[in-house]
Formats: C-alpha cells, structure tokens, sequence
C-alpha cells in the first residue's frame, strides 16, 4: 500500500461551484469534505469570478489536495450563459492549477459511467451511489455530490492516466 493521496473535485457554476474531497489508498475511498461556493448574482461578472476565485482557494488551502477532477461542462443553452460557464470554469481549473496540484478534466457522461454505471444517469442516482461509495459524505447539494463524483472517478483513473503518461506505455 502507496501512502494516501487526497483528491479535490470541482463541478464548476457561475451562481454554484460544487467541490469534494476525498483520500485514496489503494482502492479504498474516504469521504474528507464537501460544500458549494456560492457567487452573489448582484454583483458584476469579475466580482462574482473573484468570489469563486477566494472561495475555492481557500477549500484548497484548508484540505491541501494533492491532485484535482473538474467536470467538463456541457452547454445547452445561449452562447451568453455558455460564455459565463465557460469563465466559471476557467476558475475551477485556475485556483487548483495556481496551488500547484495536477488537474485533469472529466466529461460528465464518463463520470456518470464510472460513478453509476451509466453515462446518462439522473443527478438523483449519482448522489445515491456517491453516498453508497463514500458512506460518510454528507453532500447538501447536487452540486457538492457531482464534485464527490468527479473525485471519485479521478480515484478510479488515475493510475491508468499514470500509466499512459509514462515513457513504458
């Protein structure tokens, strides 16, 4: 046994950032945390990027990840709401980048096969089999479960992106 190896997940949202941490040893998982960063939807674009900025920055300090799991976001919507998503995510990918953890980047419907076995899985399932696979994870909000669930699909691939990565493969 490697020792454990502690994994930030972002769900990227411009009024909502969800983010779960998570350790891993092994294949074993342990639920360390979970919440939403909120944005004030009063305030002006750079103010409310700011205020995602600070708050997952400081989630990374405080639980001191090693690696990080965002999910990529799929838009079906108008190009301005695309557009601010896309700033949004800019943020989760940024603030784990900048405290110097690895960050790899998950589709969604890859992390609803991994987590639920299906890539077209329900929010609803997702956060069942989040709490069935880390018993302790006390997710509030879909937002904060879709994080726990791009952790642990980062859990359950990282060594293949290792292996993949390295000169052997």
């Amino acid at each position: 046994m490697g020792r454990a190896i502690r994994i930030i997940g972002i769900d990227p949202g411009l009024r909502n950032l969800g983010w779960g941490v998570i350790e891993v040893e092994g294949s074993r998982l342990a639920y360390v945390a979970s919440g939403v960063v909120h944005s004030n939807s009063k305030l002006a674009l750079a103010a409310r990027l700011r205020e995602l900025y600070d708050g997952l920055s400081s989630v990374i300090r405080t639980h001191d990840p090693l690696e990080a799991a965002v999910e990529e976001t799929f838009v079906n919507c108008d190009p301005q709401s695309a557009l601010k998503l896309g700033q949004a995510r800019g943020v989760a990918l940024l603030a784990p980048a900048l405290g110097g953890l690895l960050v790899a980047e998950y589709a969604a419907n890859l992390i609803k096969k991994t987590v639920a076995g299906s890539g077209h899985a329900e929010k609803k399932q997702i956060a069942l089999m989040v709490k069935f696979l880390l018993p302790r994870a006390d997710a509030a909000s879909a937002d904060a479960a879709d994080a726990l669930a791009a952790a642990i699909t980062h859990a359950q691939l990282r060594r293949h992106l290792a292996l993949s990565a390295s000169p052997l493969a």
